[in-house]
């Protein structure tokens, strides 16, 4: 089996770097008209940069409100809107749900795809994917594109004034990439594209763990301070580029999976992407029967950070064995990476560990909360 590994054409990562996407585009060869796809913040947040930047360029545009939900009505819905303007490059600025709609426009109207997130919430921005989603919020499945973005421009000024809670819930997502990584290497599971892993891709999933561990703390104060430093900036490439390149070009394990199926449950639709993975690592790291000194450094940081360690933290006080039963059988769908696990998975042993993970976190916060 042949080894791939996967990353956009250029990433572009710092202070205020929305002022040069209109150069950064014109280095690659894309003009207009493009059409952004942004959340409402976002819009507001940069509209008077995007009119500069573009005009310097001479990129014409103009700027599409997303939906809120990347459901196939509303990449159906984007495409419209693509061939009314007569629009030649998608651009996606926002977060997960943004990007994965505008990748997905542009890949089914054969379009370049540009990623601009504004926050540093998952590894979507970097890959070659969409997870699509029910319009009430339910994982669909995902679709696959031919190729990745054509650029990746993170303004690290615009992520240090966004909520800490979606930097931390980046750092969830980014958590869970080296030990799924890893599993699926070792077990020579095919990557997300369809070949084996490469050392570099390995290599670069488990910096993104270093990274976490001694960058996660402090950049989460930086963005609660509001200010950009070096902290942050380590954080978000690991969050964004280190996480996004380990898990497409390595793969995807029990985590994510879990994640899914914790979808089902209505309780956890307020709860972030990136905040269910993080509990979905703990549950696999328990599945695996890792080490008590593996899952006492995930706790660790999870606790000084803020990541969800029980139920309770994503709403899930009270899971009646019915809806415990539906996580677990969405979790261990026939097509779902649980399977990349190298053992046989049933649901039953996804709810074991589940409520054993549960059971975990409560400890360790008793014991913690006392000191």
């Amino acid at each position: 089996m042949l080894s791939v590994f996967c990353s956009p054409s250029r990433y572009t990562q710092g202070k205020n770097a929305t002022a040069a996407l209109g150069a950064e585009m014109t280095g690659l060869g894309l003009s207009g008209p493009a059409l952004i796809i942004g959340s409402r913040s976002p819009i507001r947040l940069l509209a008077d940069t995007w009119k500069r930047t573009f005009a310097e360029a001479g990129i014409a545009y103009s700027v599409h409100e997303f939906g809120g939900e990347c459901s196939l009505a509303e990449i159906e819905r984007i495409k419209q809107v693509v061939k009314e303007r007569k629009s030649q490059v998608i651009i996606g600025a926002g977060g997960g749900k943004v990007l994965d709609a505008a990748r997905a426009v542009a890949a089914d109207l054969t379009l370049p795809i540009v990623n601009c997130p504004t926050v540093a919430s998952s590894d979507s921005p970097c890959s070659a994917l969409s997870v699509i989603y029910s319009d009430d919020g339910v994982v669909q499945g995902s679709r696959f594109h031919r190729k990745n973005a054509d650029l990746v421009l993170v303004d690290t000024q615009i992520i240090a004034q966004g909520p800490p809670r979606l930097l931390v819930a980046g750092m969830g997502d980014a958590l869970a990439t080296w030990f799924e990584a890893k599993t699926c290497v070792d077990g020579g599971v095919k990557n997300l594209r369809g070949g084996l892993s490469t050392q570099s891709a390995l290599a670069l999933a488990k910096l993104c763990y270093r990274t976490l561990l001694a960058d996660g703390a402090d950049a989460l104060r930086s963005v609660q301070a509001q200010v950009v430093t070096p902290a942050l900036e380590r954080l978000v490439e690991a969050n964004t580029l280190l996480s996004g390149i380990g898990f497409e070009s390595s793969g995807l394990a029990a985590a994510h999976a879990i994640h899914n199926g914790l979808t089902t449950a209505k309780a956890t639709h307020d709860y972030l992407h990136g905040e269910k993975v993080a509990f979905g690592l703990l549950t696999q790291l328990v599945l695996e029967g890792q080490p008590s000194s593996v899952v006492h450094r995930v706790l660790g940081f999870a606790t000084e950070v803020g990541l969800p360690i029980t139920l309770a933290d994503i709403c899930l006080t009270e899971l009646p064995n019915e809806d415990l039963e539906k996580i677990a059988v969405r979790a261990t769908s026939e097509s779902d990476t649980i399977h990349n696990e190298p053992f046989e998975v049933r649901p039953d042993m996804v709810a074991d560990a589940i409520m054993a993970a549960d059971a975990m976190g409560r400890a360790w916060k008793k014991v913690h909360s006392s000191q």
